[in-house]
């Protein structure tokens, strides 16, 4: 038996955070490669610090002769993503750093294992993924990371609108949340290190400005008298991003995925094209766990899958529900396979991957969101709920 009452802590970051500036870089170039060309393959990386970005990897496109005009956007789709997030610093400005693009052909031997001889049909690498879902949230995620990411998206969009302009785009958020009977019920502390523009402001002064979005976005009763608070613990946080701190595509995994709450496989997501399984396989994880948990098989569920570059099938599936299932974890793993074809080919068909639909991705967590109507967050639907259902 699983422990019902303990605290549990999860941290976010946000978008102007600089390893997120380094993957929003990397889903915005896979995005406008996958606009012109829904095969292209790519992996991308980015780096940045002061003054300075730096981009790196391959791509692969069915006309490899159009490749030098891509690389002649890359610049503009950096500066592009440098200027939405919102950075004017004297050390990191959308218009003034430096960027360089060292992105180059796929690597023909990289390639010969991801295409057959009917095109596309073994995974871009070996790797294990995992996916996981909770009915703790009606989101079906874990409630620390899932409030650590809102209350940073809430933030960011009150300082994009102008409502809070003494912000800054960088900023890092934690919450510690109590469990009993093994569900979400408070806030023990509140952690929150927040960018701003003026050096004057102290902590009570950037808590002033947090705390009315944090008690929004928090659920009734969840903070209490009790409750620490430590926003801007440091003290001053003027310089912020890489010009802070340096940054780098796929450092933020954690972030990206359950807080902590669940296994990790290790691999990244931003800059990845669907054909890489450790992207396009982790969002598989992440529906079918949804799913198993949707049709009421179970009250939280762990999906592993694992692959081997050059081959199509997975070579393993595995099924955890943690002692809450109303059905014999076995049996949904031999029902999956049924429902869902998990080839990377039959993955990205299934959830229609081969869309630029990943910039979007880059902050807040891939998971957790709602389905976009143009495709994107596709892994977040229930609608395998049903047939699970009646295979099981």
């Amino acid at each position: 038996m699983s422990r019902q009452n303990y605290t549990f802590t999860s941290e976010s970051v946000s978008e102007g955070h600089p390893d997120k500036v380094c993957d929003r870089i990397s889903d915005a170039i896979l995005d406008a490669l996958l606009a012109e060309d829904p095969l292209a393959r790519v992996a991308c990386e980015t780096f940045a610090t002061t003054d300075r970005v730096v981009i790196g990897g391959e791509i692969g496109l069915t006309d490899q002769d159009k490749l030098h005009d891509y690389m002649q956007r890359i610049p503009d789709i950096a500066r592009a993503c440098i200027r939405d997030i919102g950075y004017e610093q004297d050390k990191f400005h959308w218009e003034t750093c430096e960027i360089t693009n060292l992105l180059h052909e796929q690597s023909a031997h990289i390639a010969q294992g991801v295409t057959g001889e009917r095109g596309d049909e073994g995974a871009g690498d070996q790797g294990i993924m995992f996916g996981y879902a909770t009915n703790e949230t009606p989101e079906m995620m874990p409630a620390p990371i899932l409030y650590s990411h809102a209350v940073l998206k809430r933030l960011a969009e009150a300082r994009k609108s102008g409502a809070e302009p003494q912000l800054g785009p960088d900023a890092k958020s934690q919450f510690s949340v109590r469990y009993e009977n093994g569900k979400p019920v408070g806030v023990t502390s509140v952690v929150l290190s927040h960018q701003h523009l003026d050096p004057s402001l102290s902590s009570d002064d950037i808590r002033a400005i947090a705390e009315p979005y944090i008690r929004e976005v928090l659920p009734e009763g969840w903070l209490s008298n009790e409750t620490e608070w430590w926003v801007n613990p440091t003290g001053t946080f003027v310089i912020g991003g890489p010009d802070g701190d340096a940054g780098l595509t796929g450092r933020k995994i954690i972030v990206d995925t359950y807080g902590g709450a669940a296994p990790h496989g290790g691999g990244a997501f931003s800059g990845k094209d669907p054909s890489k399984v450790d992207r396009s396989a982790a969002y598989a994880a992440r529906y079918l766990a949804k799913n198993i948990v949707a049709a009421g098989m179970a009250e939280k569920a762990t999906v592993q899958l694992s692959y081997a570059i050059g081959v199509a099938k997975p070579l393993s599936i595995y099924v955890d529900t943690f002692g809450t299932a109303e059905v014999d974890p076995a049996a949904i793993e031999r029902a999956i396979p049924k429902v869902m074809d998990l080839t990377p080919r039959g993955i990205r068909t299934h959830l229609d991957l081969n869309k630029p639909i990943y910039e979007r991705t880059a902050a807040y967590g891939h998971f957790g969101r709602a389905a976009d109507a143009d495709g994107g967050f596709s892994w977040e639907k229930t609608d395998l709920a049903d047939a699970l259902g009646r295979e099981v």
